[in-house]
């Protein structure tokens, strides 16, 4: 069987240099054979995820070679309509909508450690018409969902906050006061929004994200989340190198640094912030452990800007500060998570729609930061 697929080549194999950026091509591709325990399925939306550009940008690896293939298909988050499923398959019917669970390869516990449609070799994801998926990756929609479709396919950095908060806020907890409420502070993009709104709604915490745009910050503050306007502080972009070689750029920085910790000082009544969301990376780490309060928790389920951190431990243990890191979700934890979004509509918000034969248009608008809200959707097949 042939489909059509927006596919993804290894370096130097599209005719780009070996250290360009790949590109989507709309391509003709064969579905391998369906396996005893494997489903036939459409791709109805999915959502364009962070790790899709990484790919692209060939960083921190060139993926598809990585996975010692020649080209892939990429997208490890939407929603599928099952066709066709092998003889092994139970559970799972003809017309049946799933979630694309992404977890391609797990440890013992069940916890991610490739994902499917990214890292995980062998395996294809959203971006093409027809896909063959392993049945285990699909988990079922809930029956006579009162949600919208498009808001359920960008839901997988929805799974991995609710995994990262789970850890983190256990940890914080453990040393808290009994009627202590923590204090959230988020940098980042969509899973960070998702962890915040997630504090207030199941936690009670008070919750505060730095963002740029007017838009991004009035979705914020609809949702109950002290928007941080992040232009009050522009030059807060650390580089080490920079700020021992060029006077102008440290002062820049220090001048903006101390906004921004001013600002958390106000926002947390200066008990500094009991929980640090920090999914950008080098640029803010400095200024997010400054901003940590004593007993404080700075977590991480993922990187933007930068992937090495410095920190100074005899700093850390006297202020007894934990350093959390997670990865995606365990798919145990999906049908408790499904449950409480249905129950409470944790689900993100989403706008226009990208068309199909638009999505190669789309992974550039992403890259350059040029696309409205935190969780772009593109269509598929109709629903």
């Amino acid at each position: 069987m042939k489909t059509s697929a927006w596919v993804l080549y290894r370096a130097g194999a599209d005719g780009l240099a070996l250290d360009a950026p790949g590109r989507l091509r709309l391509e003709e591709i064969s579905l391998p054979e369906l396996g005893e325990e494997d489903v036939l399925a459409e791709p109805l939306c999915g959502s364009w995820e962070a790790n899709m550009t990484h790919a692209l940008e060939r960083s921190p690896v060139d993926i598809v070679a990585a996975r010692g293939e020649d080209r892939i298909v990429l997208g490890n988050s939407g929603l599928l309509r099952v066709l066709r499923t092998g003889p092994a398959v139970t559970g799972l019917r003809e017309g049946d909508v799933c979630f694309l669970a992404s977890c391609g390869k797990a440890d013992r516990r069940g916890y991610v450690e490739q994902v499917h449609a990214y890292d995980s070799p062998g395996t294809m994801g959203m971006l093409a018409k027809r896909t063959v998926v392993p049945a285990r990756v699909l988990a079922p929609l809930p029956p006579g969902t009162r949600h919208d479709l498009r808001r359920w396919a960008a839901c997988a950095r929805y799974w991995t906050a609710w995994s990262n908060w789970r850890l983190a806020y256990g940890t914080w907890r453990l040393e808290a006061l009994e009627d202590e409420v923590p204090y959230v502070l988020g940098w980042g993009g969509g899973v960070s929004l998702a962890q915040c709104e997630l504090a207030r709604l199941k936690d009670g915490a008070r919750a505060a994200m730095a963002a740029s745009s007017p838009g991004r910050l009035a979705l914020l503050e609809s949702k109950g989340i002290h928007a941080i306007d992040r232009s009050a502080f522009r030059d807060l972009q650390y580089d080490e190198e920079r700020f021992h070689t060029d006077t102008t750029y440290r002062e820049a920085y220090r001048a903006a640094e101390q906004r921004f910790l001013s600002i958390v000082d106000q926002f947390t009544q200066g008990q500094g912030a009991s929980i640090v969301i920090d999914n950008i990376g080098t640029p803010v780490h400095r200024a997010s452990l400054k901003a940590l309060a004593r007993g404080g928790v700075l977590t991480t389920c993922g990187w933007k800007h930068g992937m090495t951190m410095k920190y100074y431990r005899a700093i850390a243990c006297i202020k007894r500060q934990q350093y959390i890191h997670t990865h995606a979700a365990n798919p145990r934890e999906v049908d408790s998570i499904v449950a409480f979004q249905e129950r409470h509509g944790w689900l993100p918000e989403v706008g226009t729609v990208t068309p199909w034969e638009h999505i190669g248009e789309l992974s550039t608008a992403y890259a350059t930061g040029k696309v409205d809200g935190y969780f772009p959707v593109f269509e598929v097949n109709a629903a």
